[in-house]
Formats: structure tokens, sequence, C-alpha cells
């Protein structure tokens, strides 16, 4: 079937009885997990207004179509997948072009937010018909042939989410209200994330020193496993560390005033806000980094 813009390709999708969604975000994520769903015999429709070329490029290879944004609401189930940063406008987008609607899709938020943002962003949809559900994903994009990443999601009493198990997706459903996806994922990319920027400012703070050399040295010999991680997750951070300024910042509201650890996670957000001008800038550091990592994979 030939895929268009038209109001007779949404009519098509609707007499064939296809599963459909909306996806807003076509980033490596987004993109990645409209085409499992579309690989699951799915329609995935996105709204690409102001979007770069590369986005643009992105969604259409992954076989998503693109549609104004009132059509978005034709979809069974509308999901977010943005940068935290972004969480907020999107959701203001579909309640504007659910309003009024007696019976609109469920929409799912699936960004790393801290659970006060995603109460915020429930907000926006009072008064409304639309069911709010809060998700969570934590692994990479979906890739062929590996069942992840898997989505968490909470209060989904009426298990909206089975449409997307039914098309090739990994979910698990927390028996928990509204923001318990959420502080998952904030408990976890604090975690795994943390990590990784602990791992780079400790890197750069080798390589201004000179220690660097001693430092995969030792690495290599009494942490093998943590010198694996940061070989690997690294040079992977370099072009997401963007995205994860604002996602450090979540977790360190998450944590609250009263933790002093939030005041470490302030200082990650800054640490990859830092990164992010580097990588599109001069790459200093991610020269300085890749050439400890450099040195680390001969001596290992």
């Amino acid at each position: 079937m030939a895929i268009g813009n038209s109001s007779n390709f949404m009519m098509s999708l609707i007499e064939v009885h296809m599963p459909n969604f909306a996806i807003i975000g076509s980033g490596a994520m987004g993109s990645a997990v409209a085409k499992r769903l579309i690989d699951h015999g799915a329609m995935v429709l996105t709204y690409l207004e102001g979007r770069s070329e590369q986005t643009i490029a992105r969604a259409k290879a992954a076989g998503m179509v693109p549609v104004g944004r009132q059509e978005l609401t034709k979809a069974e189930l509308i999901l977010s997948i943005v940068p935290p940063s972004e969480a907020i406008k999107v959701a203001e987008l579909v309640a504007d072009i659910s309003s009024g609607m007696q019976a609109p899709p469920p929409f799912i938020d699936l960004n790393a937010i801290a659970p006060k943002t995603m109460q915020a962003l429930a907000a926006r949809f009072e008064g409304s018909s639309v069911e709010v559900l809060d998700g969570a994903i934590i692994g990479g994009p979906p890739v062929p042939g590996k069942s992840g990443p898997t989505i968490y999601i909470s209060g989904d009493i009426a298990e909206r989410s089975r449409l997307l198990e039914d098309c090739g997706l990994r979910i698990r459903r927390l028996d928990k209200p509204l923001g318990a996806a959420s502080a998952l994922k904030m408990c976890y990319a604090g975690i795994n994330k943390g990590f990784v920027g602990l791992g780079t400012a400790m890197l750069l703070a080798a390589s201004r020193s000179g220690a660097a050399e001693s430092l995969q040295a030792e690495l290599s010999e009494s942490l093998p496993d943590i010198d694996r991680k940061l070989s690997g997750s690294i040079p992977d951070m370099y072009p997401k560390a963007y995205r994860w300024v604002a996602e450090m910042q979540e977790i360190a509201d998450f944590l609250g005033e009263d933790d002093p650890a939030a005041t470490i996670f302030r200082g990650m957000a800054d640490v990859f806000s830092r990164m992010a001008n580097d990588v599109e800038g001069s790459r200093m550091l991610v020269g300085q980094l890749d050439e400890i990592i450099a040195h680390r994979g001969t001596d290992n």
C-alpha cells in the first residue's frame, strides 16, 4: 500500500484494521521503537513540523508516516519519546489537539523525567478526557534479534499498553500510581549514566594531571569490568551528551534539596554540558578521552 499524507491514507489505515500508533519524537530511540512496531504489523504516525533534515530522514527510514498534528489523534495510542527538556511541550501539544474530543487516544510519556515533572505534565490534561500514563524506557534502542529495551508503565489500570506488547515491545506494568515508572528511570539512570559522567570527569582529570597512563594501567589490572564499561560507554555518550544534561537535572530534582547527592547530579549535568559543547566544537576533550581509551585497548 502506498504511504502518503492524505486523508485517503488514513481511511485505508482504518479499513485494513492495522494497529496504529503515533510517536512524537523521531530520534534514535523514537525511530527504533517505531521500526519495532512497524515490523510487527503496525502503522506509526509522527509529526515532523520544524524538525531537522536528519530527523525527517530518520523517521522516513524507519517507516514512520508524517501527518498533520491533528491527525495524530487518529492513533490508538500517542507516545512521547523526546529529550526531557521537551516533555512538557509535547504534552501541551497533545492536550491541545485532543481538546474537546469525546474519546481521545491515551497519552504515554516515555521520557526521562522526575515524578514531579510527570505530575506537572499530567496537570496539562486536567479537564480533558485524555488518559495519561507514566512510562520509562530502560535499555538502548530496539535492534533486530533482541527483545529489549524494557518499557515500564505505571498508572495503566486498563492495560492500554497491551497494544504495544502485542506489537513486539517488552512491556512491564507497575502496579503503582503515576510517577512510579519515572522514579524507576531516575534511579536507574542515576546509576548508569551517573557512572559514565563520573568516569568521564576522572579520566579528564587524569589527562590534565599527567596520570592518565598510570590510571589506565591500574584500572585494567584491578578493575577490569569498570575498565571495559568505560571503554564502551564513554564514546557512546558523545552524541547523547546534550540530551543527558536535562536528565541529570531531573535526577537532581527527583532527589530533592535535602539530599546531598542532588549536588552530584547537578555537577553531572555540567559535565555533560561541557562534553556536548566540546562534541559540537573543538573536540579537544573527546580527543583526550579517546587517547586514554585507545591505550587501554592496547594493554588489555
